[in-house]
């Protein structure tokens, strides 16, 4: 069983940065399409990034787009999310995700899609 721990959550400024990262264990890290997905207090888990199928290419949210940055070290079976120019809209708790590859077609940022979730990592921005 694949198991997803977020780390680099914190409290940063307005126009701060942070890099989140996810470790993942138990799988073949390679195989799995990884994602980010947030939820602020009263509001729905919402798509923020994702690798696209199993390869390369990426697909973000419209509010984060050209501020945060998805990235992956294979040899760390590890995801990062690089968040730049951080709003106070971006408080939330960031969860990362993973879908096996091979199980059919499937929606990047559809929660429902994703086989695997981490517990969270809270982001505060302050103002």
């Amino acid at each position: 069983q694949v198991q997803l721990e977020e780390s680099g959550g914190g409290l940063v400024q307005v126009g701060g940065s942070l890099r989140l990262s996810c470790a993942a264990s138990g799988g073949t890290f390679s195989t799995i399409i990884m994602g980010w997905f947030r939820q602020a207090p009263g509001k729905e888990r919402e798509f923020v990034a994702s690798f696209i199928w199993s390869g390369d290419n990426t697909v973000y949210a419209d509010s984060v787009k050209g501020r945060f940055t998805i990235s992956r070290d294979n040899a760390k079976s590890t995801v990062y999310l690089q968040m730049n120019s951080l709003k106070p809209d971006d408080t939330a708790v960031y969860y990362c995700a993973g879908r096996r590859s091979g199980s059919g077609s499937y929606s990047p940022l559809a929660t429902d899609d994703y086989h695997y979730w981490g517990q969270g990592t809270q982001v505060t921005v302050s103002s």
